[in-house]
């Protein structure tokens, strides 16, 4: 958040797991008096899996004196309904939504905790369809979004050293037990391609965030 003011409030988008958890954390750390709106999404996938989410980032916010604000809808009909797959409608939704809090509350930031891994795995489904260099260049650490920008300032972090941080601060999460849903191409490029190529290359998330940055330049 550099050249951004210590008091300009920002949304996180938090789902209650590990990268959100640790970089609500990281802000409060580094930039204490920021103001910071928490938004959560109950894509209603998940049944009593996603109440529970919804209850513990309820907490969360409690404990950190942070305020939260909760969207409640009901994807597989939306999906259904548009004749879309769940992801594109779950995504579709969510950023609407978060587009219309950062209109009603003035906020020009949106902070993600997307992360290297997300980021490699997002290179290589781009591969698998078909991608020029833009496509190589992955997700962007700021862009445009809503009136203001989407920011993700966990981008250079490895999803290895998110869950180490947490251990390290003793902060508790959740996990999508969806995640592990190798049905999705996204969790079977991370199930199965990214361990097969970290066992020959090694860390391969942080290779491909210079190879993106790379290509990005040129």
């Amino acid at each position: 958040l550099a050249g951004v003011a210590s008091n300009t409030p920002v949304l996180l988008a938090f789902s209650g797991g590990a990268d959100s958890v640790a970089l609500l954390d990281m802000m409060q750390k580094e930039y204490p008096n920021l103001s910071i709106l928490l938004a959560h999404v109950n894509h209603g996938i998940r049944g009593e899996e996603a109440l529970r989410d919804r209850a513990f980032c309820e907490s969360v916010a409690k404990e950190r004196k942070t305020e939260i604000v909760f969207l409640d809808v009901d994807i597989p009909t939306l999906a259904k309904e548009g004749k879309r797959g769940l992801e594109e409608t779950a995504r579709e939704v969510r950023y609407a939504f978060f587009a219309d809090l950062m209109k009603e509350r003035d906020i020009p930031l949106l902070l993600t905790a997307h992360h290297a891994n997300d980021h490699l795995e997002t290179i290589l489904f781009r591969i698998a369809r078909g991608t020029g260099l833009s496509g190589l260049c992955g997700i962007a650490p700021i862009r445009p979004f809503a009136s203001g920008h989407l920011v993700r300032p966990m981008l250079s972090f490895s999803k290895a050293e998110i869950l180490a941080y947490c251990q390290e601060h003793e902060l508790a999460f959740v996990t999508d037990s969806t995640n592990a849903d190798t049905t999705y191409a996204r969790n079977n490029i991370r199930a199965e391609v990214v361990p097969a190529l970290e066992s020959l290359y090694g860390d391969i998330a942080h290779r491909a965030m210079r190879m993106s940055a790379d290509l990005c330049e040129d």
